[in-house]
């Protein structure tokens, strides 16, 4: 508001100031063409009647409008006739008249007489005959009046500009306050969601489809993203501790009763069994969360060579047609991702049952398929396939820990890729390096 304030004062003080200029200007050079024009009709009549000079009241017309004061001189500098208003007064005789006398040249000029100012014009008088041929004719006005007029009209300017800058300012400042009410009512709302730490919380919507109410919609839609993590940062705490509740259990009753009663070859593939589940979980856990704060650097890899390291050596499990296809990516994290596919259609197939895997390019994108004989997935849990430790139907008779797909999907995101389910194949597709789309 003071920026707005000063640039609007500055703006109508230098209009003011131009005003003032222009209007000082043109004042004067009305004065100075009236000077002009009363002196040449002067120097006209000293030669052509010089008597009527000397007649009472002859100098005395006014010029323009104003009282103008003359004095006529010979070619000597004696004064031959004078304005009665000058009385015992004499107009300056200074460098302007003796060159309008001596070298014929009229000037003007302004001039301190007595403290007050005056303009001066010095004409000189054609050489003819008469007594004042070689002559000069001075006519000056006084401009104090001209300056006060333009005292007064600065005067007038700058309150005026004082005035309309600070109407300016109030209006501002009511119209910035109104303005920033949503603002203000906006971070009020944050406040108090900081405050109480509850994303849950909404900040109160705003009416007037402007800038601030799509920054409201923004900020509420992030606090939903925000709610919607942190609700499934507690489910993914809470399904991992049951998740580990369970191993964890059943390896120490079995370390329990080896303690009790010994250790026998059947306690000790209990044992082995629950830790490797739980070193499989925590080995998921891990990969999972790197996968979020961590980039591993992104190398050429042959996708085929991909699908046939993660294929394990079982008659269950059939490699198809293995397309020579080169990747951007992480082995180790594409190896993984393949061996999930592997083991999710081995876990959800008829027992058996035969587990295809093929790999090939379409479109400028690599894929690798894994399908089973299965039915694949119901419709209904499209929506929760590849979240975190979700399990279908009768997962308490299936092994797994339900993080497969989840690190599979991951694994995709991170690569530029896609996850995609059709019936019961697993479809992970990957851009095609240029060289190889080439």
């Amino acid at each position: 508001m003071l920026a707005a304030a000063g640039s609007i004062f500055a703006a109508l003080a230098t209009f003011g100031a131009l005003a003032s200029l222009i209007t000082d200007r043109e004042l004067n050079g009305s004065l100075d063409r009236a000077l002009r024009q009363r002196a040449g009709d002067v120097a006209r009549l000293a030669v052509s009647a010089p008597a009527v000079l000397t007649t009472p009241g002859a100098l005395e017309a006014p010029a323009g409008g104003r009282q103008v004061n003359v004095e006529v001189l010979d070619s000597r500098g004696r004064i031959l006739a004078r304005s009665v208003a000058l009385g015992a007064r004499l107009l300056p005789r200074d460098r302007l008249v003796e060159r309008a006398r001596r070298e014929g040249r009229a000037g003007l000029e302004t001039v301190t007489v007595g403290g007050r100012s005056i303009r001066l014009y010095a004409a000189p008088i054609a050489r003819v005959s008469g007594e004042a041929s070689g002559g000069v004719v001075i006519v000056a006005s006084d401009t104090a009046d001209l300056e006060a007029a333009t005292r007064r009209l600065s005067a007038l300017l700058t309150v005026s500009a004082l005035i309309v800058a600070a109407l300016t300012t109030l209006l501002a400042w009511f119209l910035t306050r109104r303005g920033l009410r949503p603002l203000r009512r906006l971070v009020g709302g944050a406040r108090e969601i900081e405050r109480t730490a509850d994303v849950s919380r909404r900040l109160p919507p705003t009416t007037a489809g402007d800038e601030i109410s799509e920054l409201t919609a923004v900020l509420n839609g992030m606090l939903g993203a925000l709610e919607g993590a942190r609700a499934a940062e507690r489910r993914f705490l809470a399904d991992a501790s049951h998740e580990l509740r369970t191993p964890v259990t059943a390896l120490l009753g079995n370390v329990e009763y080896a303690a009790s009663h010994g250790a026998n070859e059947e306690v000790l593939a209990d044992l082995r069994a629950d830790t490797a589940r739980l070193a499989r979980l925590v080995d998921d856990l891990l990969v999972l969360e790197r996968a979020q704060t961590e980039r591993a650097p992104m190398t050429p890899v042959r996708l085929d060579e991909v699908a046939r390291t993660a294929a394990p050596v079982s008659e269950q499990v059939k490699l198809g047609h293995l397309a020579a296809v080169t990747v951007a990516g992480d082995r180790d994290a594409l190896v993984r991702a393949a061996r999930n596919l592997v083991d999710n259609g081995v876990v959800h197939g008829p027992p058996g049952g035969t587990v295809g895997l093929t790999v090939g390019a379409e479109d400028g994108s690599a894929f690798l398929s894994v399908s089973d004989e299965g039915p694949g997935p119901r419709a209904e849990d499209g929506a929760n396939l590849f979240e975190r430790f979700w399990r279908g139907q009768d997962a308490a008779s299936r092994p797994g820990s339900g993080l497969g797909l989840a690190i599979v999907e991951s694994t995709a995101q991170r690569h530029g890729g896609t996850l995609s389910v059709d019936g019961s194949t697993f479809t992970v597709a990957f851009p095609l390096l240029a060289e190889e789309e080439e």
